[in-house]
């Protein structure tokens, strides 16, 4: 697998395993396999947990000790799905997507989605490794045996991507940004027909951070995204092939993240897209694939895994995920940033309240329950009469109206509501009949029961409200479901994630005056600090050296 670069964080989920011995490991797997039938919890279990410099040492072990080809034995011992990942993993990338292609070029019809997914995701060095590899494993020629497979303007940007030729990403040139932009913007829209040869050049060739600038100039300039302008100008495989060079080129996780959702939804699993993708990016970037998965789909890569596979195999899959990101304790970025950016907008906004609910005039919670009673008695619902008045009331005279209508009938209002209306109706008005204290607890509440957590209304909620509206959240939060909210928070987030909720649910923000003194001093510490959060290592050169770094009222401070 390939190396991070210099001073980059590795991303994937597999690692070296400490301690290892692969003579040890041998002896294991052979072990597992000998005799009747086998044990596959073992196997998956020492495989899933090597890295794959580590399995390949393994490999060489069990054929010096046994005189057995490793591969070989685990293919006649397994079956199925879990074989085909099991023998994937135990290959090197590069053989590994060899036979992938080998496979997608074989036989009757062409897997053009397999071709595409690998020869547009691959650095450099990985298309090199990969050709090389497919040269020895086949004693065959890639190029010539995609040539022989492939037609047209699909094969000619395949052929270009087998080149492994794509600039590095130096200091590019604006001027050659805006020629590029005009050339594409020329061979396609301005063009009668489509010169496909520069968008093939162009994409082909440039280098990834040059192609970046490439395609927001063009948005300016045309006014459409390049993928539009891709869409509307190819067709075919060829379009499909440059629409995945362009994902790769401005995420490639992303584009396996996507990859790996559409393998998934819907009736029936994808399965070699599937465990292609984790066998090869398990070593690279499948840290990434997860967040990017959890933030876009809103549900955990993990999960879905879980519930669309089974057995061995998906026991198998689930170790190479390396984790789920909808359990508690599971940091989730995203949400951090977002909530984050959100406290320093409202520290500094001052916001002028215009509600479209006002107190109503000549108010008489009399008069509004009798007629809601009304409108909920005998056969049928006067729903017209409801949405009337309580959305014309605000809600400090709903609660009057929920006390009357106590005095007069011995009747929970909100119980009659909840019997005589369904649907998005009733959550709206059952919501708009309580204090709002209560029902943000109540939000609060739901979005972290259950089986993972919504990020997304814990944000909106703690990161929007007022000191005096937090405070009235966790009294309400106390009162109904008899522990703090703060304890709730901290069982169910983790991390920067979680420091930041329980910061903001101490309702303890600042709400004086502007300091603007202040507030350059801390602009100033904010510039050099550059740590974004706690555990990172410290780059400003006054506080190199800090043990910790933790959070404490609205900066971050070094203890």
């Amino acid at each position: 697998m390939a190396k991070p670069a210099q001073g980059a964080k590795y991303r994937g989920s597999i690692h070296d395993f400490p301690g290892f011995d692969p003579s040890q490991d041998a002896e294991a797997l052979y072990t597992a396999m000998k005799g009747f039938g086998s044990d596959k919890e073992a196997i998956l279990e020492l495989i899933t947990s090597r890295s794959n410099r580590q399995r390949q040492e393994i490999c060489q072990s069990y054929k010096s000790l046994y005189g057995k080809d490793l591969i070989a034995d685990l293919k006649y011992e397994l079956t199925g799905k879990f074989e085909r990942l099991i023998v994937g993993l135990m290959r090197p990338l590069a053989y590994c997507d060899a036979k992938e292609i080998k496979d997608a070029i074989a036989g009757i019809g062409t897997d053009e989605k397999c071709l595409i997914e690998i020869l547009a995701s691959r650095t450099n060095e990985q298309i090199h490794q990969l050709v090389a590899a497919y040269k020895d494993a086949y004693e065959r020629d890639l190029e010539a045996d995609i040539i022989g497979d492939t037609s047209g303007h699909f094969q000619k940007m395949l052929v270009v991507l087998l080149q492994g030729t794509r600039e590095k990403d130096d200091v590019v040139s604006e001027d050659l940004v805006q020629q590029d932009v005009q050339d594409l913007y020329e061979a396609g829209e301005l063009k009668w027909g489509t010169d496909e040869a520069q968008f093939i050049y162009i994409l082909g060739n440039r280098s990834k951070q040059h192609l970046r600038l490439v395609f927001d100039e063009y948005l300016k300039t045309t006014g459409k995204p390049i993928e539009a302008s891709i869409r509307g100008e190819l067709s075919g495989d060829f379009e499909k092939l440059m629409l995945a060079v362009v994902k790769c080129i401005r995420s490639t996780p992303e584009y396996f993240a996507e990859r790996l959702f559409k393998a998934m939804k819907g009736l029936g699993t994808r399965d070699n897209t599937l465990i292609r993708i984790m066998v090869s990016r398990s070593e690279l970037d499948m840290l990434d694939i997860r967040e990017i998965f959890r933030t876009k789909y809103e549900k955990s890569l993990y999960n879905m895994i879980k519930n669309d596979t089974s057995g061995d195999y998906k026991k198998a899959l689930l170790k190479l995920c390396g984790g789920d990101d909808d359990a508690a304790g599971q940091f989730f970025p995203e949400a951090a940033q977002v909530a984050y950016q959100m406290w320093e907008l409202s520290a500094v906004a001052r916001v002028e309240l215009k509600g479209t609910v006002r107190p109503v005039d000549n108010f008489n919670p009399d008069a509004d329950a009798k007629a809601l009673r009304k409108a909920m008695k005998g056969l049928g619902t006067d729903e017209d009469t409801i949405i009337d008045i309580i959305t014309h009331r605000s809600n400090a005279q709903r609660q009057q109206i929920r006390q009357t209508f106590k005095s007069h009938f011995g009747r929970d209002l909100m119980a009659d509501l909840k019997s005589e209306i369904s649907g998005d109706l009733a959550r709206l008005i059952l919501g708009l009949m309580m204090p709002p204290a209560h029902y943000d607890a109540k939000q609060l509440k739901k979005a972290m029961e259950g089986a993972g957590t919504d990020e997304k209304t814990l944000i909106e909620i703690l990161a929007t409200r007022t000191n005096a509206e937090i405070r009235a959240i966790c009294e309400a939060y106390k009162e109904d479901y008899h522990k703090s909210l703060e304890d709730a928070l901290s069982s169910d987030t983790s991390g920067h994630f979680k420091r930041i909720l329980i910061s903001l649910a101490t309702g303890n923000r600042e709400e004086a005056g502007e300091d603007r003194d202040q507030a350059r001093e801390d602009a100033q510490v904010a510039a050099a600090f550059q740590c974004a959060a706690p555990g990172l290592e410290c780059s400003c050169p006054k506080l190199q050296g800090c043990i910790e770094l933790r959070f404490s009222s609205c900066q971050w401070v070094c203890s």
